[in-house]
C-alpha cells in the first residue's frame, strides 16, 4: 500500500512536532520545514502528496507558498492551518489551491479527516491528468490528440468487434497497418494478423501466397503449404496495397469473401475459412475502380466500412508529440540521453509539408537521434531543405485596393488567421490558457506551443 508523504511547513517548532507525531502515527511519512522558502527547497529535493503550511512565517509566508506551489505547478493539496484566520484569508486561500482552512487551536480528528480528504483529492487530480495527458498523446500504439485521430479512434472502436470488411485509405506513410492492427487487436478474434503487401509480390506468386498449394500444383510446389487465408482463419488478413492486386484474383477474392472457403491451387477439396478482411490503398479506391485498377463489386464488398487515415499536414498539432516520442526513441536505442527539439527545429517541423507523413518524421527523428551532439536538436541535424523556417508573421498579407494580394503563400494567411484567433481567445478568456484552449478545440499543450511559436 503506497505511504503518503506529507510536508509540514510552520516556524513554530512545537507545533511541527506534534503534527509530525500524529501524523505518522496515522501512518504518513512526514517532512517538516519552517517556511515557504525552507519547503519549495523541500520539493527540490523530493515530491509530496499533501502540504500542510501555517500562514504568518518568515522570509515566505504561508500564501507567498501558495503562489509559488501554484507558479511551478506542483499541483500538490495545501491545507493552511492558522491562529490568525479571517473571511478575506480562507477565500485568498482557497483561490490560490488551497484544500482545506483549519483555525487553531483544532481537534486532531478534524486534522485527519482534512488529511484523509485532501489526499483523496490529490489522487483524483493526478489520475485526471493522467487520462487527459493520456489523451492528448494518443491511445494504444497511436501517437496524437488532434480531434481527426480522436475520430479516427473511435471509429476503430466502433468497428473492431464486428465482422464486417474495412478499407482504409490513405496516403502513403500515414500508418494504415498500424489501423488495421488496431482494428484486430481490439476485434477480440483469437486468430493471426496476417498482414500481406499486394504490390511487393510479383503477380505469379500472389496467388499461392493467399490460397495456399497443394505439392505438385506448379514446378517448385515440393510440399504442400498452407496459404494466407487459411492461416488467417479466426483472425484477420490485412490486404495493403489491394489496388494493386491482378484483377483475375480480385475475382477469386471476392468469391473468398461470398462463400468464406478457400481452394489450394492444385487441391480438390473446398476449406471452410473465418476471415475478417481489412484491406488497404493509397490511392482514392473510387478513382482506381473507374480507372479500371479495382473490381466495382470488390470495392463494394470491402467499403463497408470506410476508414480516411489524415495526412499528417491535417494534424500539425501532433507533429512535436510524435517527434518527441520517435526523439526519445531512437536516443534510448543509441544510448544517449533524449534531447529537446530547439525552437529553431520546432518551429520547422511545424510549417514543413510532410509528404512522406509520420513515416517521414520518423526517421527524421532517427536522423536527428544520430547526428544531435548537444542538449537540443539544431538545425543542422535537419536536412537542408528543411531549415528554411518561415518568419512568424504579425499580420496577414495585405491585399491591394483590387482586392490581390501582395503574397499568395498559403502558409503565411494560415499562420496569420491562426495568430489572430489565438489571441481573439486569450483576450476572450482572460488569458486563462485553460479556457482558451478550449474554445479554440485543441489541446493545452497544443495551445503551448502555439504561443511559443507565435511569440503570444
Amino acid at each position: 500500500m503506497e505511504t503518503h508523504r506529507i510536508l509540514v511547513v510552520d516556524d513554530e517548532v512545537k507545533m511541527r512536532r506534534v503534527l509530525e507525531m500524529s501524523l505518522r502515527n496515522m501512518g504518513y511519512e512526514v517532512s517538516q520545514a519552517a517556511d515557504g522558502a525552507e519547503a519549495m527547497a523541500c520539493f527540490d529535493e523530493a515530491p509530496f502528496d499533501l502540504v500542510m503550511t501555517d500562514l504568518n512565517m518568515p522570509r515566505m509566508d504561508g500564501m507567498q507558498l501558495l503562489r509559488a506551489l501554484r507558479e511551478r505547478g506542483e499541483g500538490v493539496p495545501v491545507i493552511v492551518l492558522t491562529a490568525f484566520g479571517s473571511i478575506e484569508t480562507a477565500v485568498e486561500a482557497m483561490k490560490l489551491g488551497a484544500a482545506d482552512y483549519i483555525i487553531r487551536p483544532f481537534e486532531m480528528d478534524t486534522v485527519e479527516l482534512a488529511v484523509t480528504r485532501a489526499l483523496a483529492m490529490g489522487t483524483m487530480q493526478r489520475e485526471n491528468r493522467f487520462l487527459r495527458d493520456e489523451v492528448e498523446r494518443g491511445w494504444g500504439e497511436f501517437i496524437g490528440g488532434s480531434a481527426k485521430m480522436r475520430a479516427l479512434y473511435d471509429l476503430i472502436r466502433q468497428v473492431a468487434p464486428a465482422r464486417s470488411s474495412v478499407l482504409i485509405a490513405g496516403e502513403t506513410g500515414t500508418g494504415k497497418e498500424l489501423v488495421a492492427r488496431a482494428i484486430h487487436q481490439a476485434s477480440g478474434r483469437d486468430g493471426l494478423f496476417v498482414p500481406i503487401n499486394c504490390a511487393a509480390i510479383p503477380a505469379d506468386l500472389l496467388e499461392s501466397e493467399l490460397f495456399g498449394h497443394q505439392k505438385g500444383a506448379f514446378t517448385g510446389a515440393h510440399r504442400d503449404r498452407m496459404g494466407k487465408f487459411e492461416l488467417s482463419s479466426g483472425g484477420t488478413i490485412f490486404l495493403d496495397e489491394i489496388t494493386e492486386m491482378p484483377l483475375t484474383l480480385q475475382a477469386k477474392l471476392l468469391r473468398v469473401l461470398q462463400e468464406g472457403a478457400v481452394e489450394r491451387l492444385g487441391a480438390q477439396r473446398v476449406v471452410k475459412v473465418d476471415l475478417r478482411i481489412v484491406a488497404a490503398t493509397n490511392r482514392d479506391p473510387q478513382q482506381a475502380v473507374d480507372e479500371g485498377a479495382m473490381r466495382q463489386d470488390l470495392f463494394f464488398r470491402l467499403n463497408v466500412v470506410r476508414i480516411d487515415v489524415p495526412p499528417l499536414r491535417e494534424r500539425r498539432e501532433d507533429i512535436v508529440l510524435l517527434a518527441e516520442h520517435f526523439l526519445r526513441k531512437y536516443s534510448t536505442e543509441l544510448g544517449r540521453p533524449v534531447p529537446d527539439l530547439s525552437e529553431a527545429v520546432t518551429q520547422s517541423l511545424l510549417v514543413y509539408a510532410w509528404p512522406g507523413n509520420v513515416r517521414e518524421l520518423e526517421n527524421l527523428m532517427e536522423r536527428a537521434a544520430v547526428l544531435c551532439r548537444g542538449k537540443s536538436v539544431e538545425p543542422q541535424s535537419l536536412p537542408v531543405d528543411m531549415t528554411a523556417t518561415a518568419a512568424v508573421p504579425s499580420a496577414a498579407p495585405v491585399a491591394d485596393a483590387s482586392g490581390a494580394f501582395d503574397s499568395l503563400v498559403l502558409d503565411e494567411h494560415v499562420a496569420a488567421l491562426e495568430r489572430r484567433l489565438i489571441a481573439a481567445a486569450l483576450e476572450r478568456s482572460g488569458d486563462n490558457k485553460s479556457a482558451a484552449s478550449r474554445l479554440l478545440g485543441v489541446s493545452e499543450r497544443t495551445l503551448w506551443y502555439k504561443l511559443k511559436k507565435y511569440r503570444l
